[in-house]
């Protein structure tokens, strides 16, 4: 077996400051905490390889502490070359005897290179966002897939991916749809990608929202919580959709829904969460107004046509502020493109609350663990996350909140169990 070399971070002078990061962040993870307190004592875990592509972020590193409390051998790499958090990577190495292989503004080339460190753990289980490890295994290095019982996917670009190789008959590992996990999309997704979004462009920016138009592209639910936290803001909220479904859904939440080709000449600012590509292209750029701002809190940078803009602009000011590029097209209309096109929420902030990201890391664990125990038994397919996974992180995290609920006595179950009780 080749081997890679023993992590690939920043500067380990950072560990300090990582560690201060990952224990506040833990703080705010109580779901977590419980499941590492129990893996701590019953190693579910043991012997387990798990390769990791994530956002390398201080509520990564806790997910990552969990894992290893189980008695899993950890590894992890960057899902996104602006994501990492160097001074995370650092202690997860030095601190929590974590590997890592992931450096902030990492290029292509090296990203790809540490997915590869990540694959050459062999592990049995991964973890992705994005699908990019998964990928791997299924093209560039196949002779490792024979070894991983089942991978967890937690983004929505990801399960676009996965669905399409299920569909192709592509498919080779058992998949965790855990980015489909109530508490994941209903949390994570809408009020994660809402709050961590609109921060990402007010530090990138400085700018007010009230009074701005914002468009938001895709009515999912990270484009929900986009518009829900633009529009608190103050904000005159367009949305573009092409499920008519959802544009429906839109205009009764009292949105102003038109095409992208429409809100282009009217929008201040632009925010694209669809997890498809070229959603805003070249004639797109060309109506906007001069100063118009663009990002993108999709998993890839792909949501932007970022290639085209620049053959399009007659000059490139990089940098005009830190993470904003500013784009001169003819006439001297001048476009601000935020962190490259990636995802805003992480490459110009912190991305989502810790708060919010103990439901979703709670449930990666738990579907680890569930799929530890059953190894061999998963059909090579798509599968949702068991119910009975996100209802126990749900009532968790309520009780946490201070919150309870109602139960149902045994007749009000009896009578949901009954057909034969009428008017």
């Amino acid at each position: 077996m080749a081997r890679a070399k023993r992590h690939d971070v920043k500067d380990p002078g950072l560990a300090g400051e990582g560690k201060r990061r990952i224990l506040w962040a833990d703080g705010n993870m109580p779901v977590l905490g419980l499941i590492r307190q129990r893996f701590a004592k019953e190693k579910p875990l043991r012997g387990r390889r798990i390769s990791g592509c994530l956002h390398i972020t201080a509520e990564t590193a806790n997910l990552a502490r969990t894992l290893a409390a189980g008695g899993a051998d950890v590894v992890l790499c960057a899902s996104n070359p602006l994501s990492t958090q160097d001074d995370v990577a650092a202690a997860l190495v030095k601190h929590f005897g974590v590997r890592v292989y992931a450096v902030r503004g990492e290029d292509r080339k090296t990203y790809y290179d540490h997915i590869r460190s990540a694959v050459l753990h062999a592990p049995s289980v991964t973890i992705d966002h994005g699908a990019d490890l998964v990928n791997t295994l299924h093209t560039k290095m196949t002779e490792y897939a024979g070894n991983v019982v089942a991978s967890m996917e937690e983004t929505t670009t990801g399960m676009i991916r996965l669905r399409a190789m299920e569909a192709a008959g592509e498919l080779i590992l058992p998949i965790l749809a855990v980015n489909d996990a109530d508490t994941k999309h209903f949390f994570d997704n809408r009020y994660g990608t809402g709050q961590s979004t609109i921060d990402g462009v007010i530090r990138a920016t400085d700018l007010l929202l009230a009074g701005k138009r914002v468009v938001v592209a895709g009515y999912g639910w990270c484009g929900r919580g986009v518009a829900t936290r633009a529009r608190g803001a103050g904000a005159n909220v367009i949305v573009c959709e092409v499920d008519p479904i959802r544009a429906l859904e839109a205009t009764m939440d009292g949105y102003l829904v038109m095409p992208v080709a429409q809100a282009a000449r009217l929008g201040d600012l632009f925010v694209t969460t669809t997890g498809d590509i070229n959603v805003i292209d070249v004639p797109h750029f060309r109506r906007m107004k001069d100063g118009a701002i663009v990002c993108n809190s999709g998993h890839f940078n792909v949501e932007l046509n970022l290639e085209g803009l620049a053959k399009a602009a007659r000059k490139i000011r990089r940098g005009v502020r830190e993470g904003v590029d500013e784009y001169v097209l003819a006439g001297g209309k001048r476009v601000h493109v935020l962190a490259e096109g990636r995802l805003v929420n992480l490459a110009c902030a912190e991305g989502h609350p810790a708060s919010v990201m103990d439901m979703s890391f709670a449930v990666q664990a738990l579907c680890a663990e569930y799929a530890v125990k059953s190894a061999g038994k998963l059909e090579v397919k798509v599968h949702p996350v068991p119910r009975e996974i996100d209802a126990w992180v749900a009532r968790l995290k309520l009780k946490s909140m201070g919150v309870k609920i109602d139960r149902l006595t045994r007749q009000q179950k009896e009578y949901l169990r009954s057909s034969h009780m009428g008017t």
